[in-house]
């Protein structure tokens, strides 16, 4: 017996549709949550509304998966919406019949997925089999109606030899995960013709398709036998680009900007990277890249990038706590398109340590104004410039800070940037040293590699940055120099990503200045609080004078790691463990090595995670904070 491909035609039109629903619908939402709103945004909301059903149907369901392998259990379960949707009425006896029906295709895809070709799924209503019900069914009142499932999953099929042909023949199954003797699940199937396509695309094919995808399965020997051939078509570059729906932006900006221009060589990876691209400028509400039809008479693909303005003009507020460092609140106001070509002005402004500091005059204030214009010297730059002011009374000292700064940023790679510029300073400082003025010119350098999968939420990747910023204290005429480094690493440990492990390391070293109070206490090193080591109030830890005075120091190591555990879809716990050490000589010395551990809750949101995290240090000061609490948005790195 062999499942010929009209009926894997069938597999993959259930299979995509369930796959629609399931990326449409997620997962169903708890129903006796209680939702609230903070800042716009609803939380713990149930996406059901409350719909009136005509012509209510009642139902009881008896559902046997026929196996008792509990992935296969849940597959099945998980897909039915009559078990979902089980105490909820339908709407008429032909609505539950076209539902009953709905989950046998649900349930045969299902399968299908997980290699289960001759599966069989048997539905009765009301003790009648579900294809020999007539077109409009009706079944007796006053009593809910019977539906029996019943599912013979039968054996995994495995796969027997795969075969690629037409301009896909010179490739090998094995790069498109297609193996003999592995399970020959239909979603692994489909994805390897999917991703022929899409790699002779890449190869500048604009017009590649599947021209046959046959799939065979033996019934006798619980095996499949594929054969995919494809067509690639024309070789063509990128064509004349022209620009739709812009209102205030400049649409030749737009253009330039996507870097689509210049008859590049076609490759759907660079038409998606200039999609994010362009909606990275934060200027559009919505950014869709259409290839023509057909080559030009030059023999060049032509495109259209359609756009949707949003809105430029924006404000926001937000806030941060935590037991050491107190309540941290912040305001901003910006225009993301101030001159036409998404040039963006943001004024902002906070107030931080709100009841961890003893009088106003204490609290930490600072306002900025910044102003950034993308692609200032070619499509891949941005030219930045801010002005900034502070108050600032930490522990460690207090300071009355203006910082005027210019430079650009450079992408070298989709990975890659490099950013230079110059800064200008002045700082009125009181700290173990006394009280003294600088005015500090520097020139600050960074390289950045980011492969993060997820800037918000990363589950696999690294992020690497260096920063040399060389200066020159004008007051005082003392050369120094900051170098600093930073490492962090995320590692996905199964499948669905629900156990993440994540690591940091960071660490920095100030060389010239002569006396540590030739130096800044601002350019100083201190470690301690939310963002280096918890469980210790922000700038504790570091080296101290003979009054116990915290000095700062001219080096640190800073490490940190985490294991992020997803509960539900929504709901994460981290335990974590921070360590940190600074030190008053060049390189450190590990003489005072200080760690704080503990666990965070996360809660998941379209704009990153909400963070609580609880710490306490392992060897705190005498004196010193014995615990924190920390609250905020995205994760801790």
């Amino acid at each position: 017996m062999v499942l010929q491909t009209r009926r894997f035609a069938y597999l993959r039109t259930c299979t995509a549709v369930l796959l629609a629903a399931g990326l449409a619908g997620g997962a169903i939402p708890p129903r006796d949550a209680h939702a609230f709103k903070l800042f716009g945004m609803r939380f713990f909301e149930s996406e059901e509304e409350t719909v009136e059903v005509i012509d209510p149907v009642n139902y009881t369901l008896t559902l046997d998966e026929g196996t008792t392998d509990p992935e296969l259990k849940d597959t099945i379960e998980t897909v039915s919406m009559l078990k979902s949707d089980e105490g909820k009425p339908v709407s008429g006896d032909l609505g539950l019949v076209i539902k009953a029906r709905d989950d046998r295709d649900r349930i045969l895809a299902s399968l299908y997925e997980k290699a289960r070709y001759g599966a069989v799924v048997k539905v009765t209503l009301n003790g009648q089999e579900l294809d020999t019900l007539p077109p409009d069914p009706t079944f007796p009142d006053g009593r809910p109606v019977p539906v029996a499932i019943r599912v013979t999953p039968g054996p995994a099929f495995s796969l027997a030899s795969i075969r690629f042909e037409g301009d896909a023949a010179g490739k090998s199954p094995a790069d498109y995960d297609l193996n003999p003797g592995m399970r020959a699940d239909s979603i692994a199937i489909i994805k390897a013709g999917e991703k022929i396509v899409n790699d002779l695309k890449e190869e500048g094919r604009p017009f590649a398709k599947l021209t046959s995808r046959e799939v065979v399965a033996d019934h006798n020997t619980s095996t499949v036998s594929v054969v995919i051939a494809a067509s690639g078509g024309p070789v063509a570059d990128v064509g004349a680009v022209s620009v739709k729906g812009t209102k205030t932006v400049d649409p030749a900006f737009v253009e330039d900007y996507s870097r689509l221009n210049g008859s590049r060589p076609y490759s759907p990876e660079e038409i998606r990277k200039a999609a994010e691209r362009l909606r990275q400028l934060g200027v559009f509400s919505s950014v869709t890249i259409k290839e023509a039809d057909r080559l030009a008479a030059d023999g060049t693909l032509p495109m259209t990038i359609e756009v949707s303005e949003g809105k430029h003009r924006y404000f926001g507020v937000g806030a941060q706590y935590s037991t050491t460092d107190g309540l941290g609140l912040q305001g901003y106001w910006g225009h993301r398109n101030l001159f036409g070509q998404a040039e963006s002005l943001r004024v902002e402004g906070s107030v931080d340590r709100i009841g961890e500091a003893k009088d106003v005059g204490s609290l930490d204030y600072s306002a900025g104004l910044i102003f950034a214009k993308p692609g200032a010297f070619g499509p891949a730059s941005t030219f930045n410039a801010s002005l900034k002011a502070s108050l600032v009374d930490p522990d460690a000292y207090s300071a009355t800070i203006f910082t005027g700064g210019a430079g650009a940023t450079f992408e070298l790679s989709p990975t890659d940037t490099i950013t230079g510029g110059g800064e200008l300073q002045w700082a009125d400082i009181d700290d173990a040293f006394g009280k003294r003025s600088y005015l500090t010119a520097s020139v600050p350098l960074e390289y950045i590699r980011d492969t993060r999968d997820n800037k918000l939420n990363a589950t696999e990747g690294y992020r690497a940055a260096l920063n040399v910023k060389p200066s020159y204290e004008i007051d005082g005429q003392t050369f120094f120099s900051s170098l600093e480094g930073s490492l962090s690493a995320y590692r996905g440990m199964d499948e669905a990503n629900r156990f993440v492990l994540a690591g940091r390391l960071t660490a920095g070293t100030l060389v010239g200045g002569g006396h540590l109070s030739d130096i800044p206490a601002t350019r100083r090193f201190f470690l301690g609080g939310g963002g280096s080591v918890r469980g210790y109030s922000y700038q504790e830890i570091s080296p101290r004078d003979h009054n116990d005075d915290a000095t700062g120091g001219r080096s640190y190591v800073n490490a940190t790691a985490e294991v992020r555990i997803g509960v539900t879809d929504t709901i994460g716990i981290v335990p974590f463990v921070d360590v940190g050490t600074v030190s008053s000589s060049v390189t450190p010395d590990f003489s005072d090595i200080r760690a704080g551990a503990g666990v965070g809750l996360r809660y998941a949101t379209p704009f990153g995670p909400i963070r609580l995290d609880v710490a306490v240090p392992l060897n705190p000061y005498p004196g010193g904070t014995r615990y924190g609490i920390y609250a905020g948005i995205g994760q801790s790195f």
